[in-house]
């Protein structure tokens, strides 16, 4: 036991240094964003009848998708595209009443001839991505447009995006996330702030430098002979789309960015759904890490492509280092206490500013740039972050441990700004007690540096420290709040 405090404390510092480094890639895409300059493509012609339009399948893949999927189906319908050139499939694995509201709205689209069908199987093998590889099986299109259910594409979404096809090179096009309900309450606000950045910032440097980015798993479309060449649609990691987006460039094939086209979606409105979501995105970045990364590493790609491909298969894992930071602050602190706390502040205080400023700088820059900035939910986020750590770095661990795994759909409700929840919504929960129960425990303990500093009497340690628990004490609120509303609704 006597050599546990100077290793809690030695881990400690690693896991700062993560996070430093973690902060200085973000602040090294702001640099790149605001200073680099870029030969920015024009935009391609459109394609005309008289030379001919490509024939395009919309891919919808659902499961239990009730609030949502008459919205969905509708909007693929409406899209503008010339009738004989133009399939929907809707990938329905739904176990519930969805099925006959995509039977009623297929029907009426039918009937209206849009070229719509259904493609249903006996079992959910591979998930989303088995779901996908089924109904390429049975398309007739040249390129694939995929949206999952709670995105409302444009009318003239397939006139922004199918025209830079003209380029052969190029074998997936990928529009930004709007989000049509980042105003319905403050926790679909931080998550808007939150999610923001990873398109105008990362989508869009990455694709300026040349370097790797991903496809988003909707929103986009694959030309599919990119799709087959690298490979297909395969299901042994959790995000299927981030495993094939490295694979078919690894295969040579070019990705096109369009920040000016955006797909309103929804944000989840629930914790739950919030972390089933995260935790997904978590676990599936670091399988398709440890499957992409060995090969990567040895092709002949320039050095800068391997190391933000690195930096960005990994970057899931700050969550964990979040928490190993705030698990050894209390024995980093105690064991150092020889020396005085106002002295360790002088060193851990600059380290853990510089750190969390750098991110925070991060997501002001974006919320000033495309106009969203509010103050109070910049306050919100870190301790938004904080509460969702533990849930989300236990399915880092699990992703370094195993491949493929349950995919675990995130609920919509078809809420658009400030509407009310459907009242079946409970319909949907997610188990929230463990959580609930892990919370409480690291809130307790979050607590214990708090109590040490107070006692020692370094009143200005004491606003660093309450991050921590403040943290997981607005999580654990909104959980129970969200339990106490399905009680009643059940």
């Amino acid at each position: 036991m006597p050599l546990l405090p100077p290793i809690l404390t030695a881990l400690h510092f690693c896991a700062l240094l993560g996070l430093c480094l973690y902060g200085a890639h973000r602040l090294w895409l702001l640099k790149c964003l605001c200073f680099d300059t870029h030969d920015v493509a024009p935009p391609p012609p459109p394609f005309t009848t008289q030379e001919g339009f490509p024939r395009v399948t919309v891919q919808l893949p659902l499961y239990n998708e009730r609030f949502v999927v008459r919205r969905l189906i509708d909007a693929a319908a409406s899209l503008h595209w010339p009738a004989d050139r133009l399939e929907i499939q809707v990938l329905d694995d739904s176990s519930d009443d969805t099925r006959s509201l995509v039977d009623e709205r297929v029907l009426y689209w039918r009937g209206r001839g849009v070229d719509i069908q259904v493609l249903r199987r006996a079992h959910r093998a591979g998930f989303k991505a088995g779901a996908l590889a089924e109904g390429m099986r049975h398309a007739r299109g040249e390129f694939l447009a995929l949206f999952d259910a709670d995105f409302i594409p444009a009318p003239d979404f397939l006139q922004h995006t199918v025209p830079w096809f003209r380029d052969g090179r190029v074998g997936m096009v990928q529009a930004r996330w709007g989000f049509c309900n980042a105003d319905h309450s403050w926790f679909t606000g931080v998550q808007a702030l939150l999610l923001g950045p990873h398109f105008s910032i990362e989508h869009r440097v990455r694709y300026l430098k040349g370097l790797f980015f991903n496809f988003n798993g909707t929103a986009g479309v694959w030309r599919r002979s990119a799709v087959e060449e690298a490979g297909g649609w395969q299901s042994d990691t959790v995000t299927e789309d981030l495993d094939l987006s490295y694979r078919a460039q690894l295969a040579g094939w070019r990705f096109v960015y369009r920040e000016e086209c955006t797909v309103p979606s929804e944000l989840p409105i629930t914790v739950g759904a919030l972390r089933s979501q995260q935790q997904r995105w978590a676990k599936g970045s670091i399988q398709t890490a440890r499957k992409i990364l060995p090969r990567l590493l040895a092709s002949k790609l320039p050095v800068a492509v391997k190391l933000e491909a690195v930096a960005h298969l990994t970057a899931n894992c700050y969550w964990l280092l979040g928490v190993v930071v705030m698990l050894t602050l209390y024995p980093a602190v105690t064991f150092r206490v020889g020396i005085g706390l106002h002295q360790i502040l002088r060193i851990d205080l600059p380290l853990f500013l510089g750190t969390s400023g750098a991110i925070t700088g991060y997501f002001l820059y974006y919320a000033a740039r495309s106009g969203t900035l509010k103050p109070g939910q910049l306050c919100l986020l870190p301790a938004l972050a904080i509460g969702l750590a533990p849930s989300i770095s236990l399915s880092v661990l699990k992703g370094m441990v195993s491949f493929g795994g349950s995919f675990e759909r995130t609920p919509k409700f078809g809420v658009r700004g400030r509407e009310r929840v459907p009242g079946l919504a409970f319909l949907y929960r997610q188990r929230s007690l463990p959580y609930l129960v892990l919370n409480v425990l690291l809130f307790s303990f979050s607590l214990l540096p708090v109590a040490f500093a107070w006692e020692r009497g370094a009143l200005g340690a004491i606003p660093l420290f309450l991050l921590f628990p403040v943290g997981f004490a607005l999580v654990l609120l909104k959980d129970l709040d969200e339990l106490f509303i399905s009680r009643r609704a059940s």
